[in-house]
C-alpha cells in the first residue's frame, strides 16, 4: 500500500478495458485514413489563417523557422504520445497514461487540465467560426445587429473599433486601412475614447436591456456548437465522415492559396541575409513560435479515439505523426508565401492571408479563405468536443466523476451521450457570452503542460516497465523526451506569468473537486482498500 493519492492504474486492467466490446463500449470504425484526417481536422483551423499575421511581426520572413520549432516541439511530444497511444488504447489519452505511471493525482490535474484544452478550445474556436461567418454574411450583404453576432464586451469593442476606423478615415484620408500608420492612428482614437465615440459606438450595437444592462449574446457561436454537438451524439462514423468531408475542403483551400500566392511571391521580401531573415533574431522566431502553437493543437487528440478505432497498435502512431507532418508542411508553405507575398512589416494582423490577396484585388480568393477558415474552425470544434467526451468517459469509468451520468453510452448510437450534450451546452454558452481572446492563451499553456507529463511518462514506464509489449517505440529515449520536454518548457516559459496565474488557479480548483469527490470514489483506490 503506497500513498493512494499516488495510487497507479496496472497495466492489466487497462489492457483488459482496451479489450471490452459489446452495447457499453464505444465502437471501433476508424481505420487509417479516417484517424489521419482527425488529426489534420484538429490541428489546421483559423491558426494559419489567423495568427499567422502575428506571428510574422515577431519572427519576419523567420515565420517558416518559427512553423519549424512549433512543429519540432509537437513531433517529440507526438513520438511519445504514439508509443502510449498503441501500447494502451484506450480512450482518455495523457490522462490514462498519467493513470498507469504517474498516479492517481497526476491523472486528474490532466484530465482536469485536458478539460482547459478542449472544452475552453472548443468555445474559442465556436467563437472565431462566429467572426468567420459574420464576414461570410457581409459577403452576401446580410447584417446581423451586432448584439446578436458577438458578446457584449467583444461587440462594443468590434462597435468602437469599427467608429474609430470611421473616424480616422475621416481625419486623413490618405491613410491605407490595415497598415501600421493606421493602425497607430486608430489606437490613438480608441485611447482618447470621447463621449462622441462611446455613443456612436452604444448605438451602433443597439443591444436590447434587460434589468438596465445591454445583453450582448453571440448566437452563430451557440448554434455551432449545438450543431456539432448533435453530429457527435449521432455517432463516432457519421462524426468521421462530416469530419473527413471538411478536411478535404480545407487542405484543398489551403493548397489553393499555396499555388495562387506563389505567383505573388516577391524573393526580395524574404531578406538577403539572416538579418533581414529573422530582424529581431532567434528570440523573435522563438516568441513566434509560442504564439503560433495554438495552430498546431490538437493531433494529440487523435488518442482519445483509441477505443474507436479498427486496429489501434497500427493506426494510432500513424495518424498522429502523419497529420502531424502534413500539417507542419503546409504551415512552411504558407508561411513563405505570406512573408513572400507581403513585406513583413506591412502583414495585416487581424486576417493576414485574405488581406493579401485582397490587396493584390484578388476577392473571389479571399472568399473562398473565409470559407476554407469556416470549414477549418467547424472540424476544429468537433475534434476538441470530441477529446473532451472521450477523456470524461474515461474519468467516469475510473469513479472519479460520477458514473451513472459522464460514462452512460446510448444503446443504439454507442456514443456518451449525455456527457457530449452537457460538454456542447457548456462550450455553446462560454463561446456565447464570455470575451474568449484570453481563454486561447489559456489553453495554449493547458496543452504543452499536457505534452511535458507525456515526455515524463515515456520516461518513467520505460524505468518502471520494460517488459511490457510496445508495438510503437518513441525512438531515442530518453532523447526525444527530453527534448520535448525543453522545446515545450521554453513555449510555456514564453507566454507570460499572466496565464501561468490562470492555469494555476484552475488546476487548484481541480484539486477542490478531487478531494472532494473523486478521491472517495475511485475504483483503484477501492480496490486496493478491499
Amino acid at each position: 500500500m503506497g500513498n493512494p493519492l499516488f495510487a497507479k492504474k496496472p497495466l492489466s486492467q487497462l489492457l483488459a478495458e482496451a479489450k471490452e466490446s459489446g452495447e457499453h463500449s464505444l465502437k471501433r470504425t476508424l481505420g487509417p485514413f479516417q484517424l489521419t484526417a482527425l488529426g489534420v481536422g484538429a490541428v489546421i483551423g483559423a491558426g494559419i489563417f489567423v495568427l499567422s499575421g502575428l506571428g510574422a511581426h515577431y519572427a519576419g520572413p523567420g515565420l517558416m523557422l518559427s512553423f519549424v520549432l512549433s512543429g519540432l516541439g509537437c513531433a517529440f511530444a507526438a513520438l511519445c504520445y504514439a508509443e502510449f497511444a498503441a501500447m494502451i488504447p484506450l480512450a482518455g489519452s495523457a490522462y490514462t497514461y498519467a493513470y498507469a505511471t504517474l498516479g492517481e493525482l497526476f491523472a486528474w490535474i490532466i484530465g482536469w487540465d485536458l478539460t482547459l484544452e478542449y472544452a475552453m478550445g472548443a468555445s474559442t474556436v465556436s467563437s472565431g467560426w462566429s467572426n468567420h461567418f459574420i464576414e461570410l454574411l457581409d459577403i452576401f450583404h446580410v447584417k446581423m445587429p451586432l448584439w446578436l453576432a458577438y458578446d457584449h464586451w467583444t461587440g462594443l469593442r468590434t462597435a468602437t473599433a469599427n467608429i474609430a476606423r470611421q473616424m480616422a478615415t475621416a481625419a486623413d484620408p490618405t491613410l491605407v486601412p490595415g497598415t501600421q500608420a493606421f493602425m497607430d492612428k486608430v489606437k490613438a482614437i480608441t485611447t482618447a475614447n470621447s463621449p462622441e465615440l462611446v455613443q456612436r459606438a452604444h448605438e451602433m450595437v443597439g443591444a436590447p436591456h434587460i434589468f438596465g444592462y445591454e445583453i450582448g449574446f453571440n448566437l452563430p457561436a451557440f448554434i455551432i456548437a449545438l450543431v456539432i454537438t448533435v453530429i457527435l451524439a449521432i455517432g463516432i462514423k457519421e462524426s468521421a465522415r462530416f469530419n473527413s468531408t471538411i478536411v478535404v475542403i480545407k487542405v484543398s483551400v489551403v493548397l489553393f492559396v499555396i499555388a495562387l500566392g506563389a505567383k505573388f511571391i516577391n524573393t526580395a521580401n524574404w531578406g538577403s541575409d539572416w538579418h533581414s531573415f529573422a530582424p529581431y533574431g532567434f528570440g523573435g522566431i522563438g516568441a513566434g513560435a509560442a504564439y503560433i502553437f495554438f495552430a498546431y493543437i490538437g493531433f494529440d487528440a487523435v488518442s482519445t479515439t483509441a477505443q474507436e478505432a479498427k486496429n489501434p497498435q497500427r493506426d494510432l502512431p500513424l495518424g498522429i505523426i502523419v497529420s502531424l507532418l502534413i500539417c507542419t508542411l503546409l504551415y512552411i508553405a504558407v508561411a513563405g508565401v505570406l512573408t513572400g507575398m507581403v513585406p513583413w512589416q506591412e502583414v495585416n494582423i487581424e486576417a493576414p492571408i485574405a488581406r493579401a490577396f485582397l490587396d493584390r484585388g484578388q476577392t473571389t480568393a479571399s472568399h473562398i479563405i473565409t470559407l476554407g477558415a469556416l470549414a477549418g474552425l467547424t472540424s476544429v470544434m468537433l475534434v476538441m468536443l470530441l477529446g473532451q467526451t472521450r477523456v470524461l468517459y474515461s474519468m467516469a469509468n475510473d469513479g472519479l466523476l460520477p458514473k451513472k451520468f459522464f460514462a452512460a453510452i446510448h444503446p443504439k448510437f454507442r456514443t456518451p451521450y449525455k456527457n457530449t450534450i452537457a460538454v456542447g451546452l457548456l462550450a455553446a454558452i462560454v463561446g456565447s457570452i464570455t470575451p474568449i481572446d484570453d481563454i486561447g492563451k489559456m489553453v495554449n499553456i493547458g496543452t504543452l503542460l499536457a505534452f511535458i507529463i507525456v515526455c515524463i511518462a515515456v520516461m518513467v514506464l520505460r524505468r518502471t516497465n520494460p517488459g511490457q509489449a510496445r508495438p510503437f517505440r518513441t525512438p531515442w529515449v530518453p532523447l526525444v523526451p527530453v527534448l520535448g520536454i525543453v522545446f515545450n518548457g521554453y513555449m510555456m516559459y514564453k507566454l507570460g506569468w499572466i496565464n501561468w496565474a490562470r492555469l494555476i488557479i484552475w488546476l487548484i480548483i481541480g484539486l477542490v473537486v478531487y478531494f472532494a469527490y473523486s478521491r472517495h470514489h475511485s475504483k483503484v483506490q477501492n480496490a486496493e482498500k478491499s
